[in-house]
């Protein structure tokens, strides 16, 4: 449609906010009835910059379950979220939040994932912090699937590997569904599904020690489950609640060919492709033909049931999500290091890093925004973003994190500049809004939040609550929609 005027800002009712996960916040690992999860048995990282996400074996797995501790295992006793959440929810009302985004931990639910009947206690849990919510006039965006499933599917079936975790998984989302109806307006599926490809803390999936070809069957057959399990939740929502939204949910990792060399510059398309087909599949029903390529040259073949191309294509999601830390620089010539947050690629000259060596790039984001708009043509939803690093609490409990802001405002700068480009866009829920348990190594060194949690790696502390400066600015910056960068 053409215009001749454009946005100046964001628009109004836009959904300023932040962005957590269970196993990362939670802790109460074993508290009223709740099972064990696949985060649960991951071992924290020895060095920061050595990731053992997916080095997770049969043997490591019976070692972590014989463990009953969390000592080698924090994102059992995360920030004890389940015992703070009424003062940690009023702390994100005091900024502002218009939205809250966490998941829902299937185990707690349904404490081995194929249960009949749901564990009522769990499901209780949530009641509450909706309730809480609901006080403060936010609202909810939940996560299906955050890395954080039942582990006994994976003992059972491989996890995602096996087609019959579809129907536990649906059950589960079923259940939530008909729960919140009205509660809940925005829904996402697994998030950051594309990350499956790097194995088990998606899929569930135990295949290390397998040769590389066996490890891409494995990872690409779970996916499929995750899209038809993705669209049969999407079906099954629009059903429950047709008022309700359900989007997916990408790591999202832009790629900048090394040099003009063309061969580059294919390179670098051939990894955006590889990144964009997790979205293909969940916005536009289908398999693309670029990863129909990939599949027959790497000898892959897709297992599907007689209908499974049909569920795909007739139930695409309402609305794409995405997190974005860094972008990579590729060269048809050489594979490139791990540069954090399942990102592989050379480093770029032109960019400066964080302690974790994550390449900080603002303008990619707008560059994201406008691809995947002109791509999609479906509103956009930048459900994480943000900067760790390690602060420091002053002996007057303050804490000076003016390097957050500055990466905050530099890209919430690129975002209002994509709004102006046309791009339909509906939130940001940067990470986290709470210093966690990280991700990729477990430590709690590695902070994120606008609150500072008194707790150090080993799990020591008072998890007091303190507020960061960037606590105050973002207040700021959510009071004037974006306006008040400063």
């Amino acid at each position: 449609m053409y215009r001749t005027s454009f946005p100046k800002g964001f628009p109004e009712g836009f959904l300023w906010g932040g962005a957590t996960a269970a196993n990362q916040i939670e802790g109460a690992w074993n508290v009223d009835g709740k099972g064990l999860s696949t985060a649960e048995v991951v071992q924290k990282a020895a060095n920061r910059r050595e990731l053992t996400l997916d080095g997770v074996t049969q043997a490591s797995i019976q070692t972590a379950v014989a463990d009953t501790g969390d000592r080698l295992y924090p994102k059992r006793r995360g920030i004890d979220f389940y015992h703070h959440y009424k003062e940690d929810i009023a702390l994100f009302a005091e900024m502002g939040f218009k939205v809250y985004r966490f998941s829902i931990a299937w185990s707690r639910i349904f404490p081995d994932g194929d249960e009949a009947e749901p564990n009522e206690a769990g499901l209780a849990f949530y009641d509450r912090v909706l309730d809480e919510l609901e006080h403060y006039g936010i609202q909810p965006l939940i996560t299906l699937s955050h890395y954080e499933m039942p582990l006994a599917l994976t003992e059972k079936y491989n996890g995602w590997a096996g087609r019959e975790v579809i129907a536990d998984f649906n059950r589960f989302t079923e259940v939530l569904f008909k729960r919140y109806k009205g509660r809940v307006r925005y829904w996402l599926t697994f998030n950051e599904i594309n990350s499956g490809t790097w194995g088990f803390h998606e899929t569930g999936a135990v295949d290390q020690g397998l040769p590389e070809d066996q490890q891409l069957q494995i990872r690409y057959q779970a996916l499929h489950h995750q899209f038809v399990a993705s669209a049969i939740a999407t079906k099954q929502l629009h059903e429950i609640d047709p008022k309700a939204k359900i989007g997916s949910m990408l790591a999202r990792m832009q790629t900048y060919a090394k040099t003009p060399d063309p061969l580059d510059v294919r390179a670098a398309q051939l990894e955006d492709e590889k990144n964009l087909f997790f979205t293909d599949v969940q916005a536009r029903g289908v398999y693309p033909e670029y990863m129909n390529r990939y599949f027959a040259e790497h000898e892959i073949k897709i297992d599907m049931a007689d209908n499974d191309e049909q569920i795909l294509a007739q139930n695409p999601v309402d609305f794409l999500s995405f997190s974005y830390y860094m972008t990579t620089v590729t060269s048809h010539a050489d594979q490139g290091d791990s540069l954090g947050n399942l990102a592989i690629g050379g480093r770029n000259p032109y960019l400066k890093a964080s302690d974790w060596g994550w390449q900080i790039d603002p303008v990619g984001l707008r560059i994201s925004l406008n691809e995947m708009w002109d791509r999609y043509r479906k509103p956009l939803f930048v459900v994480e973003n943000g900067l760790g690093a390690v602060d420091q609490l002053e002996a007057d409990g303050h804490v000076h994190d003016n390097y957050r802001i500055d990466y905050l405002r530099a890209h919430i700068q690129q975002m209002k500049e994509a709004v102006k480009d046309g791009v339909d866009l509906m939130g940001y829920t940067m990470w986290g809004p709470i210093d966690l348990i990280s991700f990729s190594t477990s430590e709690m060194s590695k902070r994120y939040g606008f609150i500072y949690v008194d707790q150090d790696d080993e799990g020591n502390g008072s998890l007091k609550r303190y507020k960061k400066d960037s606590f105050f600015w973002y207040k700021k910056v959510i009071a004037s929609n974006g306006d008040d960068l400063d």
